[in-house]
């Protein structure tokens, strides 16, 4: 099946779709043949603040019908979990199925931790991680249904979005990457419990210049030619390879992605094991075991992987891409 058609009759999900990421993801979702529910609740600050807006989904529909595509708006806040029941519903009335879930919804409260207010905190976990929670019980439970009714498998593909402010430990963001890296859990659970019903579960980490990150990469110039590095154009393919069938098999995973590269992440591995000598540790014997252990490692090196930001495109000396 040609690439553009790779996703013809299905129904897709696209959270916080009226901007940035999850434009380019409706946009290419569309492009491969879905029928798109373009979901955005419309507020105007990144912070999830001003009044909700229509205007954002609504564009995004219209610039997809323009390209010959078809898409439907859906203007409620996924972290209501009545919202997203009803947006799974909206996906099933108008497309007659739901074939893939693009979870990318989230707003921004940035604070170091000794600052933050429970609001910023209780804010930014209700959208990242409750939206993603709510959006994936809905289309679990119709995936599951559906398998048990026809005794065979099911199409379903989800694509959550977490962060390398999870992987690195952003220190201003204590909120933001605490939802982030369960965003990841949350992942690989579904993952598990949906596995035997056909359905793929898989997280990114995408980088991208968009209203949320504007700041953040306020010194990085985009090219004077060709796509921007950073660019959300660059994250969209790796959204639309995972919803299609080529990608069957790859569940549980988690990708970084931006600017022309694709690192997929290995999961955490065993660094040291220590045992007891006796029936039962004592606090002298472990200061006798890890304390020297740690006192021949950095001290920065920790369980966050730092190391991922400074991953970027390559290609070796034919010109071709490089591994690792």
């Amino acid at each position: 099946m040609p690439a553009q058609a790779a996703l013809r009759g299905r129904t897709a999900i696209v959270t916080g779709a009226g901007r940035g990421l999850g434009r380019a993801e409706a946009l290419e979702l569309a492009r491969l043949g879905a029928h798109v529910i373009v979901n955005d609740y419309g507020q105007p600050g990144r912070d999830g603040s001003g009044e909700a807006s229509a205007a954002p989904a609504e564009a995004v529909v219209a610039e997809i019908r323009a390209a010959g595509g078809s898409a439907t708006a859906h203007l409620g806040d996924v972290a209501d979990f009545e919202e997203a029941r009803a947006l799974v519903r909206l996906a099933l009335d108008t497309g007659g199925s739901l074939d893939i879930l693009v979870n990318n919804a989230g707003i921004l409260r940035d604070r170091m931790v000794f600052s933050m207010t429970e609001e910023e905190w209780d804010s930014v976990v209700r959208v990242h991680l409750k939206g993603h929670f709510n959006t994936v019980r809905f289309a679990a439970a119709h995936w599951r249904d559906r398998a048990k009714a026809t005794g065979r498998p099911v199409y379903g593909r989800i694509v959550n979005t977490s962060s390398e402010a999870f992987l690195a430990g952003s220190a201003g963001q204590p909120n933001y990457a605490a939802a982030k890296g369960g965003i990841v859990g949350l992942t690989t659970s579904t993952a598990e419990a949906l596995r035997k019903y056909g359905v793929t579960s898989n997280a990114i980490c995408p980088r991208a210049r968009t209203r949320m990150t504007e700041d953040v990469f306020e010194g990085i110039e985009a090219a004077g030619k060709g796509l921007d590095p950073l660019a959300p154009e660059h994250v969209s393919p790796l959204v639309g390879y995972l919803a299609s069938p080529a990608a069957a098999h790859i569940s549980g995973q988690v990708f970084v992605v931006h600017g022309g590269m694709v690192a997929v992440v290995e999961r955490p591995k065993v660094a040291a094991r220590f045992d007891t000598a006796g029936e039962a540790f004592s606090v002298e014997e472990l200061d006798g075991l890890l304390t020297p252990y740690y006192a021949e490692r950095p001290p920065r090196e920790t369980f966050a992987s730092v190391e991922v930001l400074g991953l970027s495109h390559r290609t070796d000396a034919r010109g071709g891409p490089s591994g690792g």
